[in-house]
């Protein structure tokens, strides 16, 4: 492929998290195992709710809303979560990504207005994100997040999300660090909106969803881009980068037919 794949990642840099600086390396990582070149660009929030928006986002061929909420401009966030699920960008979300997804659902999906995580303590009576139930089994200390390897996750059959892993897996192992999930009175807000669960933790919490209409929509409580390495990049990274070298191919193609 001539054309570099660009990757937009929704957020806000802070360069003391972690996943913040895995987040650019594990599509490297991608990079070099599908023989692409890749190019990544972080895309600020408050950036996302200015006129030239839509025009910042049509330059991407994939968009990655990141973990690191509370982000600069909440609106941000959920305005470029929406431009990919209205015009079928290959999407992925992870930790806050897939936090604000479900807000974006619930807000323009399904007209739940004040759909809201507790985070931002605005009073709603919708709080589709509620801190989490339980700690991670290895979790250090008295650390105020939910941190560390979550040795089960089981895996919807069939699921776009367990044919990354491999058909026969149902059984993953992840990474978290978060202090947020989905308030599990709120899980038919998902399922009503088009993006069933295809992912559960071991006391049946929600871990991941996916869009079985989207060329690629996937979010993920866990963050897949913590445990990649360049000889071993994470299957669900792999197949976004992918699906976004696949959109790029396209938009080439139609541009020359046009």
């Amino acid at each position: 492929m001539s054309n570099a794949v660009r990757i937009g990642i929704l957020g806000d840099f802070n360069p003391e998290f972690r996943s913040h600086h895995a987040t650019p390396d594990s599509l490297q990582h991608a990079a070099h195992k599908l023989d692409l070149k890749v190019e990544s660009e972080w895309i600020p929030t408050p950036s996302l709710i200015t006129p030239g928006a839509e025009k910042i986002l049509e330059s991407f061929d994939g968009l990655w809303a990141s973990p690191g909420s509370p982000f600069k401009s909440f609106d941000g966030m959920l305005k470029g979560i929406e431009f990919a699920r209205r015009r079928d960008w290959p999407f992925l979300g992870t930790c806050a990504g897939f936090q604000y997804a479900l807000i974006e659902f619930a807000r323009n999906v399904l007209g739940i207005a004040d759909a809201d995580s507790a985070e931002n303590n605005s009073g709603s009576k919708n709080v589709v994100i509620y801190p989490v139930a339980c700690a991670v089994p290895d979790r250090k200390g008295d650390a105020p997040k939910l941190s560390g390897t979550v040795p089960e996750i089981r895996l919807r059959p069939g699921s776009y999300l367990q044919s990354f892993y491999g058909k026969d897996k149902e059984i993953v192992s992840e990474q978290f660090f978060c202090n947020f999930e989905v308030n599990p009175e709120f899980e038919w807000a998902t399922m009503e909106a088009g993006f069933p669960i295809v992912a559960r933790g071991a006391q049946g919490e929600v871990r991941a969803i996916e869009s079985p209409t989207h060329r690629f929509f996937i979010a993920t409580l866990f963050q897949p881009q913590l445990s990649s390495t360049e000889k071993d990049p994470h299957p669900v990274v792999l197949a976004f980068v992918q699906a976004a070298a696949d959109w790029e191919r396209k938009k080439l193609d139609d541009s020359v037919l046009e």
